[in-house]
């Protein structure tokens, strides 16, 4: 796989990852773990953590297929 095609996987898997993660965490009820919810620090605590989740999920994917593209080495 070349350093090009590698990059461009890398940056659409990192943004959908984030979008799903971004997603996902509206369902939590924040008003359980904020005083203000709609606060400009929870928002920033809520961009912070589905950036957190979604690099590890990123990074999860794209771990296991450059493992499976060497297995076929």
């Amino acid at each position: 796989m070349n350093f090009g095609y590698q990059a461009g996987l890398s940056i659409v898997l990192h943004l959908i990852a984030f979008i799903l993660t971004w997603w996902a965490i509206q369902g939590i009820k924040w008003e359980l773990f904020f005083r203000k919810p709609k606060g400009k620090q929870s928002l920033c605590f809520m961009v912070l953590f589905s950036l957190a989740i979604s690099y590890l999920v990123a990074k999860f994917f794209l771990d296991y297929l450059g493992s499976s593209l060497l297995l076929m080495n």
